[in-house]
Parts: structure tokens; sequence; C-alpha cells
């Protein structure tokens, strides 16, 4: 009996001795120098290469996620750094290991209720009185099943995301102002209503139906928000390299840990 031949078929990438090939280019005749990271990210993952306007809203979505100042996942990498200084990919992983449901997996989360929403409806409305009623009672469902609206609130910015409009605004500029944007300002409008308060549309919400806009699976988005946090977090250990903050941050706990007995 002959041997079967192996064939692992991919789209993405081969190589050989003399040429490397990316997505059906010559890495290096076609796309080195000629192609941004952030466009062939998209690429990579859509299988297809963007447009100017899909790379201007793509690459404004990942400067958007990229850092938030000292949040868990930048502490993390600081004191992952701290304990194996040798390790700067255990750092960087332990960093984005973090990324769930309160801090960046919200981009991810955010992009699914928007989807799975715009799924149960017939057609898309037509005007914004006809998206409140749609958010209106997503809102309503969400609150009845107990569960958040995710992309509503922040830890820091109470009243305005200032990253919010930008995106949107950008968004509408590029004409990439679709029914995930569309419905996710109707819940930014009609949510006090259900709630009973006023919380803001936050960065990571936006980012999450803006991704969704340009027709990026769900089920990825919070990748996303993971490779533009891999640039916060370096940038962090970068900082923790030149000026040292780790052992302050351990020896802040440490030092006014208090022994308190299980009740």
């Amino acid at each position: 009996m002959a041997e079967r031949e192996l064939s692992f078929p991919t789209s993405i990438g081969t190589s050989d001795a003399d040429q490397i090939s990316l997505l059906g280019q010559d890495l290096a005749a076609d796309l080195m120098g000629k192609v941004g990271f952030g466009e062939l990210a998209y690429w990579l993952v859509a299988g297809r290469r963007p447009t100017a306007g899909e790379t201007r809203v793509f690459e404004a979505v990942l400067v958007a996620l990229a850092d938030h100042g000292f949040t868990p996942t930048a502490i993390a990498a600081r004191l992952t750094y701290l304990s194996a200084p040798e390790s700067l990919q255990g750092a960087l992983a332990a960093g984005l290991l973090g990324g769930g449901s309160r801090f960046l997996g919200v981009t991810e989360d955010c992009g699914r209720f928007l989807h799975e929403t715009l799924e149960g409806l017939e057609a898309h409305p037509s005007d914004d009185a006809g998206w409140d009623s749609v958010a209106l009672e997503a809102v309503r469902a969400a609150r009845a099943a107990k569960r958040l609206v995710p992309g509503l609130g922040h830890p820091v910015h109470k009243v305005r995301d200032p990253r919010t409009p930008v995106l949107i605004g950008i968004a509408e500029e590029e004409g990439l102002r679709g029914p995930h944007l569309r419905l996710f300002e109707a819940i930014g409008r009609v949510h006090p209503e259900v709630l009973g308060r006023t919380l803001p549309l936050n960065g990571a919400g936006v980012c999450g139906a803006a991704l969704a806009d340009l027709g990026l699976p769900v089920d990825l988005l919070r990748g996303f928000a993971l490779l533009a946090r891999a640039a916060g977090l370096l940038g962090h250990l970068a900082e923790e390299r030149r000026r040292p903050l780790g052992m302050d941050i351990y020896l802040t706990v440490d030092r006014n840990a208090v022994y308190t007995p299980d009740d």
C-alpha cells in the first residue's frame, strides 16, 4: 500500500529555504514596508485586505485599548517581572491572562451582546426611535435575567469615556457606523429608563461594537483587545526597567497586610 502524502492546508503562511509566503503574498517583497501591522492583523483574521477606512477604524480600536494606566493587567505584568525578571514573556503573559469580564474582555462581551440582539431582528430599524425601541427591549431582558449590560459603566470615567465619541466619529467619517454601533448608542440613550441611573458607554464596549461592524468574528474580539494591550504591557515593562515600581507595589501591600481570622 502506498503511503498517503501528508498535507496540512493553510491560507496563513508557509516558508521554504528561499521565501516566506504570508496570506498568499511574498512577505519580503510584497508586505514588509508596504503594509502596516494593524492592516496585517485585520487581514490575517478576516482573510481579506481591509479598505483604508476599515484600517483606520481598526487601528483606532487598537490605540484605544492599548493602555489605561495601572490596571490589574499592568500591575500583574509588573509584579511578575519583579518576581521573574529573566522571563519577559512570563510578565507579558501574566498581564494578558487578566483580560476578562471586567477588564478588556468587555470588548468581546459587548460585541457578542449586540450581535445576538441584532440576530433576533427581522430587519434593522431605519431611525433612532426604532433603535431605541430595540435597545430598550434588550436592556429590559438583560435586567430581567439579572445580567449586566456589557459596555455600560467604567471604574474611572463616571460621566463619559472620552474614547467613545471619538471612535463613533471615526466610524461615521469612514461610512462604517453600522448596526452594532447604532444599537450601542441607543443603549446609551435608553438604559436610564430601566436601570434608574445613567452610566457612560465605555471604551471597551464601543470598540467591540466597532469591530463587530467591521465584520470581524465576535468570538475573536477579545483577541484584538489582547493584541492592543500587549503593546501597552510592553510599555509598562520597559518603564519598569527604567523606573521600577513593582517592589513598592509589593511592599505597600505586604507591609499593610493585617491578619483577620475567618468568621
